[in-house]
């Protein structure tokens, strides 16, 4: 089943995109595939084990399954000094 969801890029995930937000039809069964979906579209280089995954504003699981109308953001990891 097909449900539309909002992908918020951050930082490199961001620049890659060349956008911060976008709206999607996923048939993904869980967050993880959420991600491979939008890693194929986007070339994104990062693998999931180096992402933060969040859902409706809460840090989520990557096989927590996407609901319809969901904001979802995919947060790399924050470089600093």
């Amino acid at each position: 089943m097909m449900a539309d969801v909002t992908l918020l890029y951050f930082a490199s995930l961001r620049e890659r995109a060349g956008v911060d937000r976008e709206t999607v039809s996923t048939a993904a069964a869980d967050l993880a595939g959420v991600y491979d979906e939008a890693q194929a579209r986007h070339g994104f280089s990062w693998p999931r084990g180096h992402l933060r995954v969040a859902m409706d504003g809460e840090f989520a699981r990557w096989d927590d399954v996407p609901k319809a109308g969901s904001e979802i953001a995919f947060i790399p990891p924050v470089s600093g000094g």
